[in-house]
């Protein structure tokens, strides 16, 4: 189940005014970073490396809603740090969802007890707990014991509170196709979310952990060996069927970076969130100034193991509805 019924009508929407229009690079999903704070060191992300001075800053929400009108994609996904730090951060996701913008908030869910009064239920809003695998595995991955527990807590928190809940799951070479299939299995018909997404680790220059990171013949391989015996069909993923082709190497694509774009306290990040190769000011200045042509697999050593989704799962989408073949095929999935 890729998303639901409203969210795909409006994605599908937004591509073919935008391709009506003549506009070969457009957004499909904006990462906002309102923070790069977070109450967590996870030894595969790199964002907390950042200076002292740069980690107390949080962006105005005025700021924040001017960099999503500036952008216009329909859906927003707002990350860090840990976004629940951000003491405005109930006033922000209010103003996303009166512009009917589909909203996902990022969290570690630790501080979901105490900040869950500060949203409403919407179908234009959704939780994303990040969950790295069951309880040793989750634990190791966030450098703290106990948070597993914490965060499975939260999910039946959410859930009871009638709010959308989806997960995001990184895995790394230490992962198996087992360790894969427990998880997924555990979320999918244990916690019983709405929606899965999956996410190989991308090398973060600044992530305290470089050993562990997935290559592509890895990805393939254990995303086609979890995926059998019928789980890729059963499981509520958050992703195109093309997309999970892709993972499994039954298809391939280049990097779309353009239609996932990242704004956080520094501006516009080129040329995706992965990476850190300046800023721009503007939503255009990051489209017109940056040499997408120099990034991606067999262009940029640092994009030579990258199957993030940030990069291609936007290509998959546009390869999607630009056949009729694969978009009957993504509603019959759906």
């Amino acid at each position: 189940m890729p998303m639901p019924l409203r969210q795909s009508v409006r994605v599908a929407s937004h591509i073919m005014t935008n391709k009506a229009r003549g506009k070969d690079k457009f957004p499909l999903i904006m990462e906002l970073e309102p923070l790069f704070a977070c109450n967590l060191a996870c030894a595969g992300c790199g964002k907390i490396q950042h200076p002292a001075d740069v980690l107390k800053r949080r962006m105005p929400v005025e700021q924040a809603i001017a960099a999503v009108k500036e952008c216009g994609a329909p859906m927003v996904s707002i990350a860090g740090g840990e976004p629940l730090m951000h003491p405005q951060i109930g006033e922000m996701v209010d103003e996303l969802v009166k512009m009917k913008k589909f909203v996902f908030l990022c969290t570690n869910a630790l501080l979901v007890p105490k900040k869950l009064d500060k949203f409403k239920p919407s179908p234009y809003f959704a939780f994303t707990v990040h969950i790295d695998g069951l309880q040793e595995r989750h634990d190791e991955s966030v450098c703290k014991e106990g948070v597993f527990d914490d965060a499975v807590a939260a999910v039946k928190l959410i859930k009871e509170r009638g709010f959308r809940v989806t997960t995001n799951t990184t895995f790394f070479n230490t992962d198996t196709p087992q360790t894969v299939i427990d998880v997924l299995n555990y979320l999918n018909d244990d916690l019983q979310v709405d929606e899965m997404m999956l996410s190989p680790g991308y090398a973060y220059d600044k992530a305290p952990d470089q050993e562990h990171f997935l290559g592509v013949q890895e990805t393939r391989e254990l995303f086609r060996k979890a995926f059998a015996d019928g789980n890729r069909k059963r499981w509520r993923l958050n992703h195109s069927p093309l997309f999970l082709d892709f993972l499994e190497g039954k298809a391939d694509f280049g990097c779309t970076a353009w239609a996932i774009p990242s704004y956080s306290l520094f501006g516009w990040q080129r040329p995706c969130y992965l990476m850190s190769d300046g800023y721009a000011q503007t939503y255009q200045e990051l489209l017109d100034d940056t040499d997408w042509e120099s990034y991606g697999r067999g262009r940029d050593p640092r994009c030579a193991n990258c199957m993030a989704h940030c990069g291609y799962e936007p290509t998959a989408v546009f390869t999607t509805l630009g056949s009729l073949k694969q978009s009957l095929r993504a509603l019959r999935e759906n």
